[in-house]
């Protein structure tokens, strides 16, 4: 008895805890990045490692008569509000000739974008046009049953015989390619449906052959037609009062991948995403269903992290919006993410990008580390909203941690948290309502304990070669511990003493002999417990592969 506790003693002075200022984005020397075309912009930047440009074409560029196909036009265009933007471009030939792997976009419904003679030959009035929400442009109805199979016409020269969809430069393409920025506008299918030009059953017949008619046209490269649009909360039959439709599950079952637009907007509506495989569980956590065919068969997966103060959203804590818009992205298992240099603050956070870096793309089997950032925060889409498919949690519309392979709960009778001290307001926009960063232990009620589940697939029983880090508060001046199981069985303490700084530090813990074996309270993994007379605060705690998994290529999950 006596020597087993001289060895833990031993072992915790020779493996004690490292402390660093702030948060730790580090990782191990044998992590590189899924590919090198992760991060997409409108150009090339290599500066910030965004290598993979767009080539945006208007289809009137491409196709200018009916049979004729052109990859020498240009196109110029300005938007129609007084003092919009002009837009300029470059023939598909010079486009195709830049350096390094692009995505496409190919602006299909403004008026200014869609060749004369389909107008004429679809009979479209000019009453038949819809200001997107932007109220940047006007568009046609690109459901029209004669527009759309023209459009599907092209979209088979450009990617079939034009060998666009086989290229292994190509990264992906935005689709369908109508309304703004070629994204997804339910507003200009909701408008239409107000004035009555098209019903609710055209539109779905259109969204269905979207699926079926693209999918078939680009093959066995399918995965890579992101899919613009959303499931909740944005859908035009929502709007009038009717039943949700998963438009993106559905796009996504078809063979598609998919793409978000505002993950800025992190607490919002982001949780409950069939198309991610992402899902609220009664206890207000968020599971992703890894065994779902957007994971399973190496989808492209994209959010877009641009907008922070920009786009009409402002925050005076630049910092904090960038890293829990990251994390949500994360979380949601994304593969590509757009980003502006100067907008997305690539500089100034450059040590925190680099880490998102080396995420993105990552599977549970190939990735890094395993992470849990600890908060409590609403969704306010879940206020005001009442799908038809409704789903209830405990506490809602509160939800617990954005958490990608390990998990923090509250577990009885030691291990009952409280809300962190950091509360967040309306950050960027007043849809991402409150959240509170961190959790607390409760020394007045005995509950010393936060306890944390390793995703078994990611680590579960012997672990050798594993660090965990734990980003917390320093105030007060408890002393807590880092506490697991080795693999003899015994319960190995690491142990910190805070120094009433209050500035947010980062302790590194290199584990020794670990099992994950759920065999602490409540089948935890391993706890933090606090010993001290004062509460503690911990905001983010990451579990680190300090070597490569073997047998796992770094591109094992198809994206090279």
């Amino acid at each position: 008895m006596y020597r087993l506790i001289l060895l833990l003693v031993v072992s915790n002075a020779l493996f004690a805890a490292t402390i660093t200022d702030g948060d730790d984005w580090s990782l191990p020397t044998w992590v590189t990045p899924t590919s090198d075309y992760v991060f997409f912009n409108e150009n090339n930047a290599p500066a910030f490692n965004i290598n993979n440009h767009v080539i945006d074409l208007t289809w009137k560029q491409i196709n200018p008569a009916q049979g004729v196909y052109s990859q020498t036009n240009t196109a110029s265009w300005t938007e129609v509000v007084a003092g919009g933007s002009t837009f300029d471009f470059d023939s598909y030939n010079t486009q195709i000739a830049l350096p390094g792997h692009y995505w496409l976009r190919i602006w299909l419904s403004g008026e200014q974008w869609v060749p004369d003679w389909v107008l004429t030959d679809c009979s479209i009035p000019t009453t038949q046009r819809w200001l997107d929400h932007s109220q940047q442009d006007r568009h046609i109805p690109l459901w029209n049953t004669c527009v759309w199979n023209h459009a599907k016409t092209m979209y088979t020269e450009v990617l079939q015989n034009w060998g666009v969809k086989d290229d292994a430069n190509l990264e992906f393409v935005y689709l369908p390619g109508g309304f703004f920025y070629g994204e997804f506008d339910f507003d200009v299918m909701w408008a239409a449906f107000q004035d009555g030009s098209v019903t609710t059953t055209q539109l779905l017949t259109w969204l269905a052959d979207i699926r079926s008619s693209l999918t078939a046209i680009m093959g066995n490269q399918s995965r890579k037609l992101m899919y613009t649009g959303q499931d909740y909360p944005f859908d035009f039959q929502n709007e009038a009062g009717g039943a949700f439709e998963l438009h993106a599950k559905q796009a996504v079952d078809a063979g598609m991948g998919i793409r978000n637009g505002i993950s800025e907007l992190f607490n919002f509506h982001l949780n409950e995403t069939p198309a991610y495989g992402s899902h609220i569980q009664t206890d207000g956590h968020v599971t992703i269903d890894e065994n779902y065919i957007v994971h399973t068969q190496n989808h492209v997966i994209g959010n877009e992290n641009e907008c922070f103060n920009a786009c009409g959203f402002s925050t005076a804590d630049p910092y904090y919006a960038v890293v829990m818009s990251n994390l949500k992205a994360l979380q949601l298992r994304s593969t590509h993410l757009l980003v502006e240099t100067v907008d997305s603050y690539m500089a100034q956070y450059a040590t925190h990008w680099n880490w998102v870096r080396h995420e993105l793309g990552k599977k549970v089997n190939n990735a890094p580390d395993a992470w849990v950032s600890l908060r409590e925060y609403e969704d306010r889409f879940f206020v005001n909203n009442s799908p038809t498919n409704d789903i209830n949690w405990t506490d809602k519309p509160w939800l617990h941690n954005f958490e990608r392979w390990l998990v923090q709960k509250d577990i009885a009778p030691n291990g009952m948290s409280k809300r962190g001290s950091d509360v967040r307001v309306n950050v960027l926009d007043a849809d991402n309502g409150t959240s509170y960063e961190g959790r607390i232990t409760d020394r007045a009620t005995n509950q010393d304990y936060l306890y944390f589940f390793v995703q078994d697939n990611f680590s579960s029983g012997d672990t050798p070669n594993m660090q965990i880090k734990v980003t917390y508060i320093d105030m007060g001046t408890s002393s807590w511990q880092l506490q697991y199981r080795n693999t003899l069985g015994q319960t190995v303490v690491d142990s910190v003493t805070n120094t009433n700084s209050n500035n947010t530090k980062t302790a590194t813990f290199n584990l020794i002999n670990a099992s994950f074996d759920n065999s602490m309270t409540g089948n935890a993994d391993f706890r933090i417990y606090n010993g001290g007379a004062n509460n503690i605060e911990v905001n983010f705690v990451r579990l680190i592969r300090m070597v490569e998994p073997l047998g796992e290529s770094i591109f094992s999950n198809g994206f090279e």
